[in-house]
């Protein structure tokens, strides 16, 4: 099938190896991926330049949401490539995509001196790291829980979302490090803000080295033809399709709030600084990668539905009272805390959602399965949670937001409540068994 199948018989400090090598071309790739949120605040006025800054955040987030559109492209032409030609091809080509991608936004010239090519370029940019970042879900979510032990494979795939939320850590690591130590304020507005993105680039050889030297992780099943067919997906698995449709429903929508959109909301709506609002993040997701292995652990030991109900049901009950409080904090602890609260909550739905759904089709069309449909249901709802937050915003109804985020949390439930436990029906179990 591929170049260096995964070995029969492997010890943990083996799989822990693969897991590493397989996470960290993740972290790269949704580092660049976020690194375009984190600075935003600053390149804003450099494509956009409008006098109202919630204008110019508008403009940003609308590209930032347009890049979610070419994510289904990407879940199906990757999610294919993996499940045709293995893993590692797909999860090679992806972070290549995404260096290309941040090195056109490092050096695209300002408004002031190309006119409107340069939100053109910047859009360029986004397609490209969208296709990218969509292809790279799947695929690393197939790699995670198939390198992993049947008892562990909650907590091992777990590190995916440690992961993506490490690529954050690290992009706001360095605005940190570039806001107090490195620039001042008018540098970092003026050029500095283009240094994360060359780093970026430079990260993907890296994970491109790292990549090339990975085992396959399963054996690819099933007829050559049918390997990676959306056909074959839709007409054989319709029911786990709308199962991943519906779990990632009001998760994504979730995640993007409490985490991309959060710093600008912070600014924005509680009035902080763009440091501390920076500060409050980055130790907000420190602790929120610390929980995802931990939800995984406790996954393995009690099932994935439990965690993935509770998620529902505390998000349905405390989503509005949550974003409320965050919104007329008095202090940057209270902002903490309340923020800490939901990240909790979210971590239900976060740390095993890749398992969740890799467990529901089997290897030959399982990357394109966890792909494809989690794609189009972020292009849709994730990608666009922070231009209607911003939209509201702007409108004067800023809470109509909050009510958004928890009916599609409410959605969600529903379908945890009526779907089948995946660790109870793996076909992951069933392949390895």
């Amino acid at each position: 099938m591929t170049k260096n199948p995964l070995p029969q018989h492997v010890s943990t400090a083996w799989r822990l190896k693969a897991i590493f090598t397989g996470s960290i071309g993740n972290l790269v790739e949704w580092y660049d991926w976020y690194a375009y949120s984190a600075f935003a605040l600053y390149f804003a006025p450099v494509f956009f330049p409008e006098s109202n800054s919630t204008v110019q955040l508008l403009n940003t987030a609308a590209i930032f949401a347009v890049g979610f559109l070419m994510r289904p492209i990407g879940g199906w032409l990757f999610g294919s490539i993996a499940d045709k030609r293995g893993r590692k091809a797909a999860m090679t080509l992806s972070v290549l995509l995404m260096s290309l991608g941040s090195m056109i936004i490092a050096c695209t010239p300002a408004y002031a001196s190309i006119g409107m090519m340069a939100p053109v370029f910047l859009l360029l940019a986004r397609l490209l790291q969208g296709l990218s970042v969509g292809g790279e879900y799947g695929t690393s979510a197939t790699y995670l829980s198939e390198v992993a032990t049947a008892g562990r494979r909650g907590f091992f795939s777990s590190f995916q979302y440690v992961t993506m939320i490490g690529g954050q850590l690290l992009a706001l690591g360095i605005q940190l490090s570039l806001q107090k130590i490195f620039l001042t304020p008018e540098q970092l507005s003026e050029w500095g803000w283009r240094i994360p993105f060359v780093i970026g680039a430079m990260l993907a050889l890296v994970a491109l080295y790292l990549r090339s030297n990975m085992h396959e992780s399963a054996t690819l099943g099933g007829k050559k033809d049918e390997r990676g067919s959306v056909m074959v997906l839709v007409k054989k698995y319709p029911r786990a399709v709308l199962t991943v449709v519906g779990l990632t429903l009001g998760g994504t929508i979730a995640f993007y709030t409490y985490t991309t959109y959060m710093q600008k909301f912070l600014v924005n709506t509680v009035k902080l600084s763009k440091e501390d609002a920076t500060v409050i993040t980055f130790f907000l997701m420190l602790i929120y990668a610390g929980m995802q292995p931990l939800f995984g652990w406790l996954s393995d030991k009690i099932s994935r539905k439990p965690l993935l109900i509770w998620f529902g049901v505390m998000g349905t009950l405390f989503t509005v009272p949550i974003l409320t409080a965050i919104s007329h904090a008095a202090s940057l602890w209270a902002a903490f805390f309340l923020i800490l609260c939901a990240l909790v909550i979210v971590s239900g739905y976060t740390a095993i959602n890749a398992v969740v759904k890799a467990e529901l089709f089997p290897a030959e069309v399982r990357a394109l399965g966890v792909g494809l449909p989690y794609a189009l249901t972020v292009a849709l709802f994730g990608g666009t949670a922070e231009y209607l937050a911003l939209y509201f915003k702007n409108a004067g109804h800023e809470p109509y937001y909050y009510w958004y985020v928890t009916g599609c949390i409410f959605i969600s439930l529903l379908v945890y409540v009526f779907a089948k436990d995946s660790s109870a029906y793996s076909y992951i179990d069933k392949e390895q068994s």
